[in-house]
């Protein structure tokens, strides 16, 4: 206990810790040691049940592990396919803008051509034009 002072009137607090998990298992063991004690079998008969309860903890305890792997490997293989899935719908889409880029590019080179085409035509024209009017502007000198 600790005394301490609250303006000038003194007082007393008391601390208690709660018993936690250590506590109900060293109960809990001392009780089974004392049921053991005061049981009205046999030492035969009392290490045949115990061993029959072990086995059946033991039993039940490998079949729950083996339920709970069975849905872990269910569900890691329900999600190694779901990954797949969007694996192959993105390798898809990758693909078809791989094809849209090319596509684009290839557009691109064509509308590049055809302007080349164009503007040599054009300029084709321009210089016949001006051979012409230089021609026209001779003679009529």
């Amino acid at each position: 206990m600790r005394n301490y002072d609250f303006e000038g009137e003194p007082y007393v607090v008391i601390e208690r810790e709660e018993p936690g998990f250590g506590t109900f298992l060293l109960g809990a063991l001392v009780g089974a040691g004392a049921a053991l004690l005061f049981a009205p079998r046999s030492g035969e008969a009392t290490r045949r049940m115990l061993g029959d309860h072990a086995r059946r903890a033991t039993d039940t305890v490998r079949d729950t592990v083996e339920d709970v792997t069975d849905r872990i490997a269910d569900r890691a293989a329900d999600v190694r396919d779901r990954v797949a899935d969007r694996v192959d719908e993105v390798r898809v889409n990758v693909r078809r803008g791989q094809q849209q880029v090319v596509d684009a590019f290839d557009a691109g080179r064509a509308a590049a051509v055809e302007a080349r085409i164009e503007l040599e035509r054009r300029l084709a024209e321009s210089k016949a034009a001006r051979r012409d009017r230089e021609d026209v502007d001779v003679e009529s000198m």
